[in-house]
């Protein structure tokens, strides 16, 4: 008999009530393959640029502060991308205490706009790990609830909710794309469709973690570079997403900077979509062939985001 996995139908759909109402339903865009240049039946794009906090972070961060109690010490994560600005505006929408660490070498641009949040920003250290490390240390000692991007039930649980709306909007498709960093999103969408599709996984190559941890049995720390790894820049796939991942994710394949790029734009010039690169990895795998769907197949993109610098987009 297989293993239970950490999440499953069941606690994604007890997210999907939990967190409706504090969370904006995404629309889901249906367009010929050959609108993009793809050639597969239908495109179904969802729009979770639009979410709130701009990325589909806000999902889990919701499930997780609603899931139980808050300590009178608010909230507490180390991040420095959208997993920050999702708990803050989640903490702002809850009317809860927030505190968000980050390293030196953070953008002045995502600081602000977590003081626009209303968040408590504090500049821990050098790299991430420094801003970890101070982050667990005041969360020891506060008692704050902590908050982590991609590595705990309620979030990958609340990740999963997107794909319990496409579903109930248009039905399964034969194929999905998602974007992993960390591998939340991935297993949550993985967990909901549970083999009924193939689920592709996308990554940057200066930024492999599933990849990776496939080619060495598990786990594994990597490097990270490259365009999208300002969203996608988890130095491992997480602990939750593994054993979910090696069940129900079919392929999992890297795409070059340039292609991300490419995808980017061309959704800007096509359809007015602006996302941030992350976003576009799953368009890249088409457009390159990464990922070829047979003509009559309907193929899922997720638009994980669109915390970006518009300047970039040309």
């Amino acid at each position: 008999m297989d293993e239970a996995l950490p999440i499953d139908a069941a606690a994604i759909r007890a997210a999907a009530r939990r967190i409706a109402g504090h969370v904006r339903r995404t629309p889901l865009l249906r367009l010929p393959g050959a609108a993009l240049g793809v050639e597969c039946a239908e495109l179904w794009l969802k729009l979770e640029q639009l979410q709130l906090g701009g990325s589909f972070k806000a999902r889990g961060m919701f499930n997780r502060m609603l899931a139980q109690p808050i300590p009178q010490a608010g909230v507490v994560i180390a991040s420095g991308g959208n997993a920050g600005i999702a708990v803050a505006a989640a903490a702002r929408s809850l009317d809860v205490r927030c505190e968000v660490f980050l390293p030196e070498l953070s953008p002045a641009a995502k600081r602000e706009k977590l003081a626009q949040l209303g968040a408590t920003v504090v500049v821990a250290g050098a790299a991430y790990a420094d801003a970890l490390a101070a982050c667990l240390q005041h969360q020891r000692e506060s008692g704050a609830l902590l908050m982590h991007a991609y590595d705990q039930a309620e979030v990958v649980a609340g990740a999963g909710t997107l794909a319990a709306e496409i579903e109930d909007e248009a039905g399964v498709p034969e194929h999905v794309l998602v974007s992993v960093g960390g591998g939340g999103l991935i297993a949550g969408v993985a967990a909901w469709f549970a083999g009924r599709t193939q689920v592709h996984a996308l990554e940057p190559r200066g930024a492999p973690t599933l990849h990776a941890a496939r080619a060495a049995g598990g786990p594994v720390d990597v490097a990270v570079s490259g365009l999208a790894a300002d969203a996608l820049g988890a130095r491992r796939i997480g602990t939750l997403a593994w054993p979910i991942c090696q069940r129900f994710v079919a392929t999992a394949h890297l795409v070059d900077d340039e292609a991300i790029l490419a995808a980017q734009r061309l959704l800007w010039r096509e359809l007015r979509l602006a996302v941030e690169p992350a976003a576009a990895l799953p368009l890249a795998a088409l457009v390159s062939g990464r990922v070829q769907p047979r003509p009559r197949e309907r193929v899922a993109l997720v638009l994980c985001g669109a915390n970006f610098d518009l300047a970039t987009l040309t």
